[in-house]
């Protein structure tokens, strides 16, 4: 199989350009599915950490490149939605954010902040034993106990090192979210309505923001968050794109 996809058809959350160069690095089966961002281009093309896939593979033999604190060595890893990214030897954190117009953003945290990651719930399901297992968005499973008040569209904080749940968002109105898709992409708001819809069609959720706009949107374009989630250190988030591919 190639190692190759041509950008004209990457997915849009992808931060390359798309008519620089006619192929880029094609994305490891992993987390986050095809949106999932292979880490070589977060890498050179994002961070301007290296120059190529060579310098990118002699980094990661060092183990100091962890997504959601496990040592990386494959460059081709999918990087996606609210992964969080350290790099060890540079004292740098980050988290994977939705931006402007749909791509992933990395924005800078600190090591505090970097020991756990957000996850939005994608299906509860019960298993045997007499426990819950939760899939996160990222294909993430967890299990809990039967009586955990968790429900699909709810957000909850993992810690990295232990896989406990250490904070939960409930999905409801009045509830902070950003969207992460469609033409709303990275807009933060609270939830003024949410609009169930008869049948198969997806429920719309109607979001305010301060600067009193708010926009309307699908239901599974919305994720739960804390307002920590929008930026700790209060830097804009890294959006850089161009770079060879070889």
């Amino acid at each position: 199989m190639t190692k190759h996809q041509k950008r004209l058809s990457v997915p849009e959350s992808w931060p390359v350009e798309r008519k620089t160069e006619t192929f880029t690095v094609k994305a490891d089966a992993g987390p986050h599915g095809e949106a999932g961002v292979p880490l070589l281009i977060v890498l050179r093309d994002v961070l301007g950490y290296v120059d190529s896939r060579k310098e990118a593979r002699y980094a990661l033999n060092q183990d100091s490149v962890l997504i959601n604190g496990k040592a990386v060595s494959d460059e081709e890893r999918p990087v996606g939605m609210f992964d969080i990214l350290a790099f060890t030897e540079r004292d740098e954190y980050y988290r994977v954010f939705p931006g402007q117009g749909g791509r992933l953003a990395l924005t800078p945290i600190d090591a505090d902040a970097a020991e756990s990651k957000l996850g939005r719930i994608d299906n509860k399901q019960y298993v045997s034993g007499g426990d819950v297992q939760l899939t996160l968005h990222d294909g993430q499973t967890l299990l809990v106990d039967e009586d955990a008040d968790y429900s699909p569209g709810d957000s909850i904080v993992v810690g990295n090192e232990d896989d406990e749940v250490v904070a939960h968002f409930e999905y409801e109105e009045g509830a902070l979210v950003t969207a992460v898709d469609g033409a709303h992409a990275g807009e933060i708001g609270e939830i003024e309505e949410i609009q169930v819809t008869p049948g198969s069609a997806a429920n719309n959720v109607i979001v305010e923001q301060d600067d009193g706009d708010g926009f309307e949107t699908v239901e599974e374009y919305v994720v739960v968050i804390d307002e920590n989630f929008t930026g700790d250190e209060g830097d804009e988030p890294e959006d850089v794109t161009g770079g060879d591919d070889e």
